[in-house]
């Protein structure tokens, strides 16, 4: 019985670079796994509404909206809104501070209404 084929064995498991060109295979798996998984979060997020507010109550405050890849900004001016309007809805603050807007659908304008009801 010889044990020709067992030293031959023996000599591969002496060399300290096939370790490392195995260990350099696993880190590019890792890193070509990393870079699909951030390639498919930038896609999905690109499809989402964002709406952002920067400078929140302040008079160069600026909100961004991000729909479908597209961005729009807005800028105040710095001053309150001027101008007429009619009423919309109603705002209301939870406990756990949401806010919930209720719009006002087939109403009366609140001025038309009252200036309707004070008539006889």
């Amino acid at each position: 019985m010889t044990f020709k084929h067992l030293s031959v064995l023996a000599e591969d498991d002496d060399d300290p670079m096939l370790s490392a060109v195995n260990l350099v295979d696993v880190f590019l798996v890792l890193v070509v796994a990393l870079l699909t998984a951030v390639a498919v979060q930038s896609q999905t997020s690109a499809h989402e509404s964002v709406t952002l507010i920067r400078n929140a109550g302040q008079p160069d405050m600026e909100v961004v909206v991000r729909e479908q890849g597209k961005e729009v900004r807005f800028k105040g001016a710095g001053s309150a809104a001027q101008g007429q309007g009619v009423r919309a809805g109603v705002a209301y603050q939870l406990e756990d501070g949401n806010i919930v807007y209720i719009p006002e659908t087939g109403a009366a304008p609140a001025e038309a209404g009252a200036a309707d009801s004070a008539k006889p």
